[in-house]
């Protein structure tokens, strides 16, 4: 069966699919290549922190390295948040100037992704990811917004909303058809990094916002499973044990959990629940034709209550994206971007409208301004 038609006569879509309840996904994980690699290599945490490096590599010559001998990467975002704010000028111009290059490597990125045809016509961008989570991030967000729009480019770009780790969690609800939410006030939601799992109890505060907009994460559990490195077989009985545990204790508190789970998973999600691609960084071979994560879970939690359970599985830079959806009503088309440890990607088409609202799609087009003369 097709997507559009499974959505249609069920509401549940498939794995990694293009259509979903509130949204159509135009593309995610794209992989853009220039002379230098892959471009998202550009804009992650740890090109930021080259950025640094080679900022403080000429003043540590001549002794004069506002941060002494400490190694870059162990110089966490809170670090800079308090030297951009602190009395040491040298350190803070430094973080500034760090900021600015990299706030141009945004930038271009940004403009490569808005020339794709499946950026075409993108009027905002959200951006999400641990990166965004400080005020060195959302300095750079901002800055790479004034150069786009210097260069004539119409888009907006703002910080996610939520807070990074649990808009991976809230945006699982957008996975989930309306129907489920009229007899359930909650659902349970996975986000899967290369470093952390994170399981959460997302309550719909639907009969307060049927947009899902008051949505909020009432309980999570975190396993930092690189410090761990398990085996795939002991990570997946380890997140059905935390979800068992969820379970639980949403049931314990009376909530009324639906029988879905949402997941949000790095990669390249094929319609049968495996991953074609991009699960490198998590624990054993996740790209095996052998392995599914979706029907692993299901074996271990065939059911929710009294219901079976059902199980949806999408990109996290998707699921991330999703959080944002109740907040973009007032266009069409809009990103995400995830900086983290890569690029996360989503591009999105809303599907529902609120009347009234409607804009002229033709005035824009791969982002730029048209002019009069168009």
């Amino acid at each position: 069966m097709a997507t559009d038609e499974l959505v249609k006569t069920t509401g549940i879509a498939q794995h990694g699919a293009e259509r979903l309840p509130s949204v159509d996904v135009d593309s995610f994980n794209i992989e853009i290549k220039d002379e230098d690699g892959f471009l998202g290599d550009r804009a992650s945490k740890g090109a930021f922190r080259e950025v640094l490096e080679r900022w403080r590599k000429p003043l540590r010559k001549t002794g004069e390295d506002p941060f002494g001998k400490v190694p870059t990467e162990e110089i966490n975002k809170k670090t800079l948040d308090a030297i951009l704010v602190g009395d040491d000028t040298e350190a803070s111009a430094v973080v500034h100037s760090a900021i600015e290059d990299f706030s141009q490597e945004l930038a271009y990125v940004t403009r490569r992704f808005l020339k794709t045809k499946a950026w075409a016509k993108t009027e905002r961008i959200v951006v999400g990811g641990g990166f965004r989570d400080s005020r060195l991030g959302e300095l750079v967000i901002a800055r790479a917004e004034i150069i786009l729009k210097s260069e004539d480019f119409k888009i907006d770009l703002q910080p996610i909303r939520h807070h990074p780790d649990e808009a991976g969690l809230i945006g699982a609800l957008h996975l989930a058809p309306s129907w489920i939410f009229e007899a359930h006030d909650s659902i349970l939601a996975v986000d899967i990094g290369g470093t952390n799992i994170r399981c959460g109890v997302v309550e719909t505060s639907w009969k307060k916002a049927k947009d899902l907009s008051k949505a909020k994460v009432v309980h999570s559990d975190l396993w930092r499973h690189a410090d761990d490195e398990p085996t795939r077989e002991g990570a997946v009985k380890r997140l059905t044990k935390m979800l068992k545990g969820l379970i639980t204790e949403a049931e314990n508190e009376g909530y009324k959990l639906a029988p879905f789970i949402g997941i949000a998973c790095p990669g390249v999600i094929n319609p049968d629940g495996s991953i074609e691609k991009g699960a490198q960084n998590l624990p054993g071979n996740w790209e095996s034709s052998k392995f599914n994560l979706p029907a692993s879970l299901l074996e271990g939690i065939p059911q929710i209550g009294e219901h079976d359970t059902a199980i949806l599985m999408h990109n996290d830079g998707v699921v991330q994206g999703l959080s944002e959806v109740p907040f973009m009503q007032d266009i069409d088309r809009w990103g995400v971007l995830t900086i983290g440890t890569g690029l996360g990607n989503a591009r999105f088409t809303n599907r529902r409208k609120e009347s009234g609202k409607e804009k002229d799609r033709d005035s824009t087009e791969n982002g730029k301004k048209k002019s009069k003369n168009d």
